[in-house]
C-alpha cells in the first residue's frame, strides 16, 4: 500500500484507538504511548503488506495484542492476562495471542462469567461482547445508569476474585451418581418423575444438596459445571417442589436413598422374616377356610375363549395373585400407627401432584446376599375410586401392562375401567368400550348380532362390603397374632433408616416408615416371592399377566 493511503487510514482510526486505550490503561500517559504504538505498528504493516482486506478487523487485532503487552509488561495481570483485555478479547473473534498462558486465562475468564449473578452476567455481556455503551444497558434493562456502573465495578474484582481462587469439584464431576430407581407415595400430577429426571444435570444437582444447602455457584463448583447450566434447572426443580430455597441457598425436598450392603441386607432379612410368617399363615387361611368359594368374589378369567352357556369357577392360583397383595396391603389399618399425617410431609406440586417422591442410589460393586430379593418393575400399589368402587392394582416383574396407563396418568386411566364397570352392569357398553377393555386385558366377549352376546371381566371383583370385610378380617387376625414379633423386626431397621436420612427429612421418612409391613412394595414383593418360593403359588400364564394383580370393590 503507498505511504498516502496509509497515512489516511492511521489518521482515521487515531482517536478511536486512543479511546480504546485510555480505557484500558491505568494512565493518560499510558494510553497516549500505547496508542501510538499501536498506530505505529499499523502503519508499518499497511506500508509492507498487500493481503489485508478487512482494515478494521486488522486494526482492532493489532490493538489487542499490543494491550497484551502492555499488561504483561506492567505485571498488572491475573494469571498472565487481566480482565478487561481477556474481555474484550472474548468479544472480538479476531484477537490474537501469545501464548498457552493468555488462552488459558481466556478459558478462566470465560468460566468465571458464569459465576456472576444473573443482572451482573447480563450487564458484563452486552458491555463487553455486544459492545453497547452503558446507557443504553440501563435504558433496555430498566435500571439506573449508576447501577450498570456499579455493577460492572463488581463484577470485575469478582471476576478477578474468582480468578485467583483455585477453584475444587467433588467427586461428582469425575462419577456423577445416577438415581437407580423412584418413585412416589400419593398422586401423580400431569408430569411423570421422568420429565423431571430425565438427565444426570438434574439428579446430581439434587443428590449435591441432599445433606445441606448449597448456592448455586457451590453446586456448580461440585459438579464441575457453569453455574449459568445449574441455576436455570435448580429453578424449575425448585419451582415443582423437588428443591427448598433457603434465601440464596437450595436443599433437596425428597428422600435420597443411598444404602449401603449392610442396611439393603438388614432390609432383607427383616422383610424376609416378616413375609414368611404373614403370607403362609395367609395362604393357609384362604385355601383351607373355604372363602374362596364365596360367589361375592367373581372372576370370569380363562385364558381360552369365554363358555357361551358354561361356567367355570376361576383359577384359584390366578384369584390369589390378586387377594394375597391386596389384603397385605390393606389390613391392620387400625393397628398402624399415624402420628404424622401425609398432609404434613407431602408436597403440592403445581401440576396438581401431591406426594412424596423419593429416589434411590445404589453404590456401585456392592455385594449382597443370594437370597437377595430385588423389586424389578414394580409399581403400587395403586388406587382409585369414583365414590362408589375403587379400582386396586400392583404391577410387578409378572406381570405384563400397556403403556397406556402410564402415558394417560393413573387417575384417567382408572376413571374410565371404572365408569365403564358401572355402566356394565347395567347394559351392554358399545363395541369400542369392549374392544378397549379387551385391549387391555380385562374383559372378552364371545357372541353379538342376534345371537347369544358374554362378557366376562378378566379381574378380580369383590361384589359387596360384606366379602370385603371377611377378606380383611383375615389379615387383621393374622397380623395381630404377630404384632410383637413384627414390632420387633422393624425396631433395629426403623433406628438404622433414620439414622441415614438427612435432619430435614426424618419426618418425611418416619412417615413412610408407619407403613411398613403393610401398603408396602417391598412387604408385598417378598409376600409374593415367598408363596412362589415354596410352591404355594405358581406363576401365572402369559394370557393371565395383564389382568392379575387388579381388582374392583365396593367402598
Amino acid at each position: 500500500m503507498n505511504r498516502q493511503d496509509a497515512e489516511k487510514i492511521v489518521t482515521e482510526y487515531l482517536k478511536p484507538i486512543f479511546g480504546f486505550a485510555l480505557k484500558r490503561c491505568k494512565s493518560a500517559e499510558d494510553a497516549e504511548d500505547l496508542s501510538q504504538e499501536i498506530a505505529l505498528k499499523v502503519f508499518r504493516a499497511l506500508l509492507v503488506r498487500e493481503d489485508i482486506v478487512d482494515v478494521g478487523k486488522f486494526v482492532w487485532t493489532a490493538a489487542h495484542n499490543a494491550l497484551s503487552n502492555y499488561y504483561r509488561d506492567a505485571a498488572r495481570g491475573i494469571v498472565g492476562i487481566p480482565i478487561d483485555e481477556v474481555a474484550e478479547s472474548i468479544a472480538d473473534p479476531a484477537a490474537e495471542f501469545g501464548g498457552d498462558e493468555e488462552d488459558e486465562s481466556l478459558r478462566r475468564l470465560q468460566s468465571e462469567i458464569g459465576y456472576l449473578s444473573g443482572q451482573q452476567r447480563r450487564i458484563v455481556i452486552a458491555y463487553y461482547f455486544e459492545n453497547r455503551n452503558q446507557k443504553d444497558i440501563a435504558d433496555s434493562m430498566g435500571i439506573p445508569l449508576g447501577t450498570v456502573k456499579w455493577h460492572l465495578f463488581e463484577a470485575r474484582k469478582e471476576l478477578r476474585r474468582g480468578m485467583s481462587t483455585l477453584r475444587k469439584a467433588s467427586e461428582l464431576k469425575f462419577h456423577p451418581i445416577q438415581f437407580h430407581s423412584y418413585g412416589i407415595n400419593g398422586t401423580m400430577g400431569t408430569k411423570t418423575p421422568d420429565m423431571f429426571f430425565r438427565s444426570a444435570l438434574a439428579q446430581n444437582i439434587c443428590y449435591c444438596v441432599r445433606n445441606a444447602a448449597k448456592t448455586v455457584n457451590e453446586i456448580a463448583d461440585d459438579l464441575g459445571v457453569s453455574p449459568v447450566y445449574v441455576e436455570g434447572e435448580a429453578a424449575f426443580l425448585e419451582e415443582y417442589g423437588f428443591l427448598q430455597l433457603r434465601k440464596d441457598r437450595y436443599l433437596v425436598n425428597f428422600i435420597i436413598s443411598e444404602p449401603d450392603a449392610e442396611l439393603l441386607t438388614m432390609q432383607n432379612d427383616m422383610y424376609r422374616q416378616a413375609a414368611g410368617l404373614f403370607a403362609g399363615d395367609l395362604y393357609a387361611e384362604l385355601t383351607e377356610s373355604g372363602i374362596l368359594e364365596d360367589p361375592g368374589i367373581i372372576c370370569g378369567q380363562t385364558d381360552g375363549p369365554v363358555m357361551l352357556k358354561e361356567e367355570k369357577r376361576p383359577d384359584r392360583n390366578f384369584v390369589l395373585w390378586s387377594l394375597i397383595p391386596y389384603i397385605a396391603a390393606r389390613s391392620g389399618e387400625k393397628m398402624r400407627d399415624d402420628s404424622i399425617s401425609f398432609e404434613e410431609v407431602a408436597t403440592i406440586r403445581p401440576d396438581g401432584a401431591n406426594n412424596i417422591f423419593h429416589a434411590t442410589v445404589v453404590p456401585e460393586h456392592m455385594t449382597l446376599p443370594e437370597d437377595y430379593v430385588y423389586m424389578r418393575n414394580w409399581c403400587g400399589p395403586m388406587w382409585n375410586s369414583d365414590g362408589k368402587n375403587s379400582f386396586w392394582q400392583i404391577d410387578s416383574e409378572w406381570s405384563e401392562r400397556l403403556n397406556e396407563v402410564h402415558d394417560k396418568g393413573f387417575s384417567d386411566y382408572t376413571k374410565r375401567i371404572l365408569a365403564l364397570y358401572a355402566r356394565e352392569g347395567e347394559d351392554m357398553l358399545s363395541r369400542e368400550d369392549y374392544a378397549w377393555l379387551t385391549q387391555q386385558g380385562y374383559m372378552k366377549t364371545n357372541g353379538g348380532g342376534d345371537g347369544i352376546f358374554k362378557s366376562a371381566w378378566q379381574i378380580v371383583i369383590l361384589e359387596n362390603s360384606d366379602i370385603k370385610k371377611r377378606l380383611l378380617a383375615i389379615g387383621d387376625r393374622i397380623r395381630e397374632k404377630y404384632r410383637e414379633e413384627f414390632e420387633r423386626l422393624k425396631a433395629p431397621y426403623v433406628q438404622a433408616v433414620l439414622k441415614s436420612v438427612p435432619k430435614h427429612l426424618e419426618k418425611m421418612k418416619a412417615f413412610e416408615l408407619q407403613y411398613l409391613f403393610q401398603s408396602d412394595g417391598w412387604f408385598l414383593c417378598h409376600c409374593i416371592t415367598a408363596l412362589l418360593k415354596d410352591g404355594r403359588l405358581t406363576l401365572p400364564t402369559q394370557e393371565q399377566r395383564k389382568s392379575m394383580s387388579t381388582l374392583i370393590f365396593p367402598e
